[in-house]
């Protein structure tokens, strides 16, 4: 469905986007692949490993999805849209509350809007685990995009774009994400532990974006989408990581949780489970979207304590060697083009 067909990634230069960048570029043919990015360095960056010399299709533009006038222009002639642009650090959520409104709300109202305007075909919405019964501001932020995005379904229902939400939990190796934070501190002899008990939902960067993908062809508008996952839990990830070291208990951070929720018990009742994932349906009717599919029933959960999946000491060890191999093979491509520059 991409190829011959302008795709447009919001925050493309981060590490989801760029995941993204590397697989449509391998396995499709787009018309043209829109980094869409406020960063310029990082822009700069990934054109070292992506350039528009090599893949005409790919085009840099720099823009904020605060500025809505710059999304009005840049959307135009855009197929399908990924937004992935978003503030995301809890503690820096906590401390700058307009920052991320601005950012998660409000620049979700402008992608909207912009994609209306446009006539985008389909729009997906990554989100977050934290969106799901929020207890910290960067989850209630994302809590209202995802709503802004499920409800600009109904609200202009006579326009031909469609708007969905994919919901997951941490991926491996992302930036900021806890492998590369454990393994820069396993330097130090001792790893901080939150809280001994915690487990954590995981998906890979090429799970997550194959994920997004099949949401994006699937979509009829107003699901949410949540892939099925494995667990594990954080007491393994250090073993995994650094075996040797010591371990300090340094307490929960506000607003953190001791288990993720990817569907809550109120969600269940609009929840079908299918092979691969679960999708929260707008509702539940006649028109077939739940066939093939397993309702899930009253008092459903799925929670990352409770789930039948779990990653072993030994997987969490292989994946965080690969993660690590990934690091080695980007820093050597860098190397080599800078090289041949």
């Amino acid at each position: 469905m991409l190829n011959n067909k302008v795709i447009l990634i919001t925050g493309g230069t981060g590490s989801f986007g760029k995941k993204m960048v590397q697989i449509v570029l391998a396995h499709y043919k787009p018309k043209r692949l829109i980094v869409f990015s406020r960063d310029e360095l990082k822009q700069f960056e990934m054109a070292q490993r992506f350039s528009p010399v090599k893949y005409p299709s790919l085009q840099y533009v720099l823009g904020d999805v605060r500025d809505k006038e710059r999304l009005l222009r840049v959307f135009h002639g855009v197929d399908y849209v990924v937004h992935s642009a978003a503030l995301k650090q809890v503690p820096a959520a906590e401390h700058n509350p307009q920052e991320f409104i601005k950012t998660n709300v409000l620049g979700a109202m402008n992608v909207i809007e912009a994609a209306f305007y446009n006539n985008v075909k389909k729009v997906v919405a990554l989100s977050t685990d934290k969106a799901c019964n929020p207890i910290n501001l960067y989850g209630a932020t994302k809590l209202c995009s995802d709503k802004l995005f499920l409800a600009a379904n109904d609200a202009y229902r006579q326009e031909l774009t469609r708007f969905a939400v994919v919901r997951y939990g941490n991926v491996l190796g992302s930036r900021g994400s806890v492998i590369p934070f454990f393994t820069e501190r396993a330097r130090t002899g001792a790893l901080p532990i939150t809280d001994e008990r915690m487990t954590r939902f995981w998906i890979t960067l090429d799970q997550a974006v194959h994920f997004v993908l099949m949401a994006l062809n699937k979509s009829k508008g107003g699901e949410i989408f949540v892939p099925r996952i494995p667990s594990m839990k954080i007491m393994d990830l250090a073993q995994a990581i650094a075996p040797e070291c010591k371990k300090e208990v340094v307490g929960i951070r506000p607003g953190e949780k001791l288990h993720e929720l990817l569907i809550s018990e109120d969600e269940a009742r609009n929840t079908v489970e299918y092979k691969e994932c679960y999708i929260v349906y707008p509702y539940l009717s006649t028109n077939g979207w739940d066939s093939g599919g397993n309702r899930c029933g009253d008092g459903f959960q799925y929670t990352s304590d409770t789930n039948k999946q779990w990653l072993t000491v030994k997987e969490l060890k292989k994946f965080v060697e690969q993660i690590a191999d990934d690091y080695a093979i980007e820093r050597s491509r860098w190397v080599m083009d800078d090289l041949k520059d």
